[in-house]
């Protein structure tokens, strides 16, 4: 792990995508993160000791999904397949399959394995997949606020993690897409998918794919952009949490939306359709759903 010194950063971004608006300041205290995303060994190691059965590898309970045809409910994950040509880049269902069997283990469904990528970021784990594994290493999942500290590595206003140029020199920076999405990757990075953790330069705290690679859980619920309290110039937030439930639906206020929030950014993010390989970038994610993109690192606050 690495100790990030506390201070005071400007966060989010107003010149992007409207959630991460306003720009507001924001106090952190110093804490400890992972160097990398915990990797499919570390998961396995986890697994291993505990017996901890994911929640893509359980059959969904039908009182939870009410409505549901009785075929439908089977254990399983989202996984990525590309499209053969151009789409509408709206509807994200041309790109995404709810596929039987896949899990951690199997990350593309029944026939695939992990073998061989024992350094690559565990995929697959649902919101309390990672929170039982930060509990299991005696550390929690970082706050918003703290991952996007952590990300931005010391530098102020910086669009990415490493400076305002996304391949300086030429030189691929973090795993991201490349080529026309969801059709076609180039892999000019050298990568399909994910890459092993460590694969790009450290950024300036020394912390290896805070963009690119997988997205990461952060405990925060998510709301649709930041609070506009927040960016008053008369009270800075010290260590904020983000609300304090899921998002409330004024038609079904009495069952708030169960979404955390992810931060970095993955392989799947793409010049031509979703440029959120930055610090600043966050993106809503059901914790009941894992995807072949998301993963997780942890933190330890100092005392």
């Amino acid at each position: 792990m690495v100790l990030i010194p506390g201070g005071l950063f400007a966060m989010g971004a107003n010149d992007s995508y409207p959630e991460e608006a306003p720009i507001h300041n924001v106090e952190v205290d110093s804490f400890w993160i992972d160097k990398t995303t915990v990797t499919n060994a570390q998961f396995a190691a986890f697994v291993a000791a505990t017996g901890h059965v994911t929640v893509a590898e359980t059959v969904p309970r039908a009182e939870d999904y009410p409505g549901a045809l009785p075929e439908m409910l089977y254990a399983g994950s989202l996984v990525f397949k590309k499209t053969r040509g151009k789409v509408d880049t709206a509807d994200w269902s041309q790109w995404w399959e709810f596929r039987k069997g896949a899990d951690w283990r199997h990350p593309y469904g029944p026939g695939s394995s992990i073998e061989g990528l024992d350094d690559h970021p565990v995929v697959h784990v649902a919101y309390a997949d990672a929170l039982a594994y930060a509990t299991w290493a005696g550390k929690e999942l970082p706050t918003e606020a703290e991952h996007e500290y952590a990300a931005r590595g010391g530098l102020i206003g910086a669009t990415y993690a490493w400076g305002n140029v996304f391949r300086p020199g030429g030189k691929h920076m973090a795993n991201t897409w490349q080529g026309g999405f969801p059709y076609e990757n180039t892999r000019e990075d050298g990568w399909e998918t994910t890459a092993p953790v460590g694969s790009y330069p450290a950024n300036g705290y020394g912390l290896y794919d805070m963009i690119g690679n997988v997205w990461e859980w952060t405990q925060d619920w998510y709301a649709p952009k930041h609070s506009a309290n927040e960016a008053k110039a008369c009270c800075v937030p010290k260590n904020p949490r983000g609300p304090a439930t899921g998002t409330i639906d004024p038609n079904t206020p009495q069952v708030p939306i169960q979404q955390k929030v992810l931060k970095g950014g993955s392989f799947l993010c793409a010049p031509s359709y979703c440029k959120r390989y930055r610090p600043a970038a966050r993106h809503a994610e059901s914790i009941d759903t894992s995807t072949c993109h998301v993963g997780f690192r942890c933190v330890v606050r100092a005392k």
